[in-house]
């Protein structure tokens, strides 16, 4: 524990220097670290979805850099430290786990979920909802937003009724479909995304993390095809869909 304190310290103090003496990390502000930050993020992502430990661990140090560097600049500006944030974390966890810093007693992760967001209100938010990021990506988004509405009891009760209203959403897409409305198709193709996302919920899967191991996958096999096409002196551009597609199904085998 002491190391780990003599580390964020040294790290704190680092930051320090080059905010006084490196022409680039003066020039920085939160405006300017915003994308860089974001950035940092995804590349955190990746080493978590492919399970890399140490690059976990530098993409980690990567991020907590920035929140060390956000935190010099709110100091500069006298509007916080780097001890505000820690210390505001800390009573936030403390205030949101009754059940382990207070009397409350709870049954499980669900019934812990709920006093979260019983609690947040009780912060000062005015909706279940109203801590969903607009900034997030749409399909995080839908998985949060129906997580949260779950916590008040706008729950499905069974995974049999979830499948029938993406069977219904997708018959409403046939229909806008046949109609020909664009604003119609748009809407369809939405409530069909949306109610996937429920799907996968209900049933445990992280619809951003199944999507994204499926891009994975589908990049890997096409530049397999890419690579069987030009072993076999051919170009996909040049291939009809129906060569193409024996290509891909030997992939397939090929991976199995």
């Amino acid at each position: 524990m002491q190391q780990d304190s003599q580390s964020f310290y040294r790290l704190v103090q680092i930051m320090n220097d080059l905010r006084e003496k490196c022409p680039w990390d003066q020039k920085q502000t939160i405006q300017t670290l915003r994308s860089l930050t974001i950035e940092e993020t995804y590349e955190l992502e990746d080493a978590i979805l492919e399970e890399d430990y140490e690059g976990l661990k530098k993409e980690l140090g990567d991020l907590l850099l920035h929140i060390v560097f956000y935190s010099k600049i709110g100091e500069e500006k006298n509007k916080f430290t780097i001890g505000d944030v820690i210390e505001g974390i800390c009573e936030k966890l403390i205030f949101r786990h009754p059940h382990v810093y207070g009397d409350i007693t709870v049954k499980d992760e669900e019934e812990v979920k709920k006093n979260w967001e019983q609690l947040k209100l009780k912060e000062g938010n005015k909706s279940v909802l109203g801590g969903v990021p607009k900034g997030l990506p749409a399909l995080v988004k839908a998985q949060r937003i129906q997580e949260k509405a779950k916590q008040v009891g706008f729950e499905w009760e069974t995974d049999a009724q979830v499948m029938d209203k993406v069977k219904e959403e997708l018959q409403e897409l046939k229909e806008a479909l046949e109609s020909g409305n664009k604003e119609d198709i748009i809407d369809e193709t939405g409530d069909v995304l949306f109610s996937l996302v429920n799907y996968a919920r209900f049933i445990g899967v992280d619809s951003e993390t199944a999507l994204e191991r499926t891009n994975r996958k589908f990049i890997h096999r096409f530049q397999q095809m890419e690579q069987l096409a030009e072993s076999q002196k051919k170009s996909l551009a040049d291939m009809t869909l129906i060569e193409m597609d024996a290509l891909w199904n030997e992939i397939k085998k090929r991976n199995k």
